[in-house]
């Protein structure tokens, strides 16, 4: 669906991709939580290296995309040094092709470990409130916001056509800030770094967060797209994930149920491949987990994920949400896309089955 939020922040929204001539002017950043105009086509992506090329960002142009969406490793700062950390996203800055994205298409973040300062770091990162200064800044977070005002970077934003009364709300967690420590194997066969630990008062988001979610979900949505740096319904693998704190992947679901929240739909990175999972709950509908990781990164293998839909995408690429608002019953669209701009990964829901 064409819409004003794309005359206003970035160029007019074609149904056929093409190029897109060099930008004039750079792309407001978007304020939140303010309501802005209905978008149907979001970007999303994660795990660039700030020192290496980044073509990949050429061909989401081509998709001229309403929103990109980062979800975290951003940068590789891995530091205790603000300077260091500021100097690595300066760098980023000054990579034309993101330089070039960010100059047409409004852009939101959160952050993962490499961009937060320490690899797989939570709560115990001593410098987490600098980190947040130096990303708030790159981001070109409004001051007026509460995102400055509280503890963590979690934030929401609404998209609403009053014509319709459609409404999507983007979700945008930190699963850093509040992140209890992770529980390591002590079986050194164990190819992977952690276990599952259900320990009463792990957490991810922390108390606050938690409570601050349950108030967006509260609120009504059409489509809520849930920004979280780490996947949420995959199969366990012994990497990184909420399945390391089963008790707080039992509590998200109960949550959507208790809120009754319709159209909930994950958006995740870290992992350095892309693939679509989905979560199956006697008490939920599918949660469906899009995961776009690997803007100029690899990894050398794929883990297993019975949650898999279909087959993993290990070269670069970029995820997609598409959604088509002027069906009765809209249909959302969840890519993954290489550099070429082919689609690796698909799986297409009407918003009746994200329903209770």
């Amino acid at each position: 669906m064409l819409c004003a939020f794309a005359a206003t922040f970035a160029p007019l929204v074609a149904q056929e991709a093409r190029p897109l001539a060099s930008p004039a002017v750079k792309a407001a950043p978007l304020a939140a939580p303010a309501v802005n105009p209905l978008i149907s086509r979001i970007a999303l992506g994660s795990c660039m290296k700030q020192d290496r090329p980044m073509p990949v960002l050429r061909t989401v142009r081509e998709f001229q995309p309403e929103l990109f969406v980062w979800l975290g490793d951003n940068i590789y700062g891995d530091t205790y040094d603000m300077d260091v950390l500021a100097a690595k996203y300066a760098r980023l800055g000054q990579q034309p092709d993101f330089a070039a994205l960010r100059a047409e298409v409004p852009m939101v973040a959160t952050w993962d470990d490499h961009d937060y300062g320490v690899n797989d770091s939570g709560r115990e990162y001593p410098k987490k409130e600098a980190s947040k200064e130096v990303f708030l800044r790159f981001w070109g977070e409004p001051a007026e916001t509460a995102r400055r005002q509280r503890p963590g970077i979690y934030t929401s934003y609404r998209f609403t056509d009053p014509a319709s009364k459609r409404t999507l709300q983007l979700i945008v967690l930190d699963t850093r800030t509040f992140r209890s420590p992770l529980v390591k194997h002590t079986v050194l066969s164990y190819k992977n770094d952690y276990r599952p630990d259900a320990s009463p008062g792990n957490t991810f988001l922390g108390a606050e967060q938690w409570a601050w979610l349950e108030e967006q979900l509260r609120q009504p949505a059409d489509l809520r797209l849930i920004a979280s740096s780490i996947q949420f319904a995959h199969e366990y693998n012994g990497y990184e994930s909420w399945t390391n704190f089963p008790n707080e992947v039992e509590k998200m679901v109960q949550l959507i149920a208790s809120t009754r929240a319709n159209g909930v739909v994950f958006l995740s990175g870290d992992v350095h491949w892309g693939e679509i999972s989905v979560l199956k709950s006697p008490v939920c509908y599918p949660l469906y987990d899009l995961t776009a990781s690997g803007i100029n990164t690899e990894w050398d293998s794929v883990e297993p994920n019975r949650n898999r839909l279909g087959e993993a995408c290990r070269e670069h690429h970029f995820g997609l949400v598409e959604v088509d608002w002027s069906a009765a019953d809209p249909l959302v669209s969840l890519q993954v896309r290489d550099g070429t701009g082919r689609t690796r990964v698909k799986s297409s829901v009407r918003l009746s089955r994200l329903r209770f």
